[in-house]
């Protein structure tokens, strides 16, 4: 195998997509997107494969997300390369959501961001107990892109609207019990699944069910009445007062977590979900959330964010606005507007 950040090949049936990316947590960058896009194509109508499998090489996690720096550094100035790295990006997570062979998408690790962009499209998704599971986008001035927009409002109740906005962290007991993934398997059996799945690649979910164990109870159970009650109003102050009236200690500190993300992101990212909620298609989807990610990253809260959280790391960003009151209606109309035609995000085909 070569060093390339992904690798790709044939297996017994089975189209293999490798993130290669260790010392990066397999952040994706364009390159990696393009090597992954033009493997599915080549495959898609390939007789010799069967299915195709997403993992990842080493330990360290599955996916972190996307290449941040370069998407901070490029929203600094025009933002185009920004934009061009969402174009291709968005396109392979189309791609995969609508495929027409199996795929199954091993997250044995940590998969946030970009990593749930390619996973989640996946029809077969099997967390491991290493998995953990979050979108912290609101917490560096962004919002739950890769999909996010579909994707986490289908989630049962309000758990989409909570963890879109907390950008709370999940284990593998949650994150099935949500179905966010489809299975867990203890990370020592996973070899013996891929090993399973290139033997029988025609049905991998009947392979994954075989492989299937009990994750244990899912500690956010316990609170799903209250986030299908408290996450439910369609703007962030209200659900800021729910929290507050509630005073429970898990709603109160629900809002202790919330007071430190940009607001900018918060009513971003409700709307964002409400308006996917309704939306005919992941391609419709997949549209906003380019025309609105092209903006966001030239904005002052994304570029602070990146700052606080991933430059200097001091976790201590200076949101602008720094009150929900000073995001107006009237700019998030402005970040969410359509793109002229000729500007505007299309699948590959």
């Amino acid at each position: 195998m070569s060093e390339s950040e992904v690798l790709t090949r044939i297996d017994s049936g089975v189209g293999r997509i490798t993130l290669n990316r260790p010392k990066a947590l397999h952040a994706l960058n364009r390159s990696m997107c393009e090597i992954m896009t033009e493997a599915l194509l080549a495959w898609r109508a390939d007789p010799a494969v069967t299915s195709v499998l997403i993992d990842h090489a080493g330990e360290r996690g599955f996916c972190a997300g996307g290449d941040i720096r370069m998407i901070a550094e490029s929203g600094a100035g025009d933002a185009s390369e920004a934009k061009r790295f969402f174009g291709v990006e968005y396109r392979l997570n189309h791609l995969l959501f609508t495929y027409p062979k199996p795929v199954t998408a091993v997250v044995d690790g940590i998969v946030m961001g970009g990593g749930v962009g390619i996973s989640e499209p996946a029809g077969v998704r099997i967390a491991t107990e290493r998995t953990t599971y979050a979108m912290p986008e609101t917490g560096i001035g962004l919002f739950p892109d890769v999909g996010g927009g579909w994707f986490l409002p289908r989630l049962p109740g309000e758990a989409g609207t909570w963890l879109a906005l907390t950008g709370a962290r999940l284990k593998a007991a949650d994150t099935v019990a949500l179905g966010v993934h489809t299975h867990f398997t203890p990370a020592e059996r996973i070899e013996d699944l891929k090993a399973a799945l290139l033997a029988e690649p025609a049905d991998p979910k009947a392979v994954a069910d075989r492989f299937a164990a009990d994750p244990g109870p899912a500690p956010s159970a316990a609170h799903r009445e209250a986030i299908d009650r408290l996450f439910a109003p369609d703007t962030v102050e209200a659900i800021f007062a729910t929290l507050d009236a509630e005073g429970s200690e898990w709603a109160l500190k629900q809002l202790e977590t919330l007071k430190t993300k940009s607001p900018q992101s918060l009513k971003v990212s409700l709307r964002q979900l409400r308006l996917g909620a309704r939306m005919a298609s992941f391609a419709d989807n997949m549209a906003m959330e380019y025309a609105l990610g092209g903006r966001i990253v030239r904005t002052h809260d994304f570029q602070e964010g990146v700052r606080a959280v991933i430059v200097d790391k001091d976790n201590t960003p200076r949101w602008s606005p720094a009150t929900l009151e000073g995001v107006t209606q009237a700019d998030l109309d402005a970040l969410f507007a359509p793109l002229p035609s000729d500007e505007a995000w299309r699948p590959l085909d």
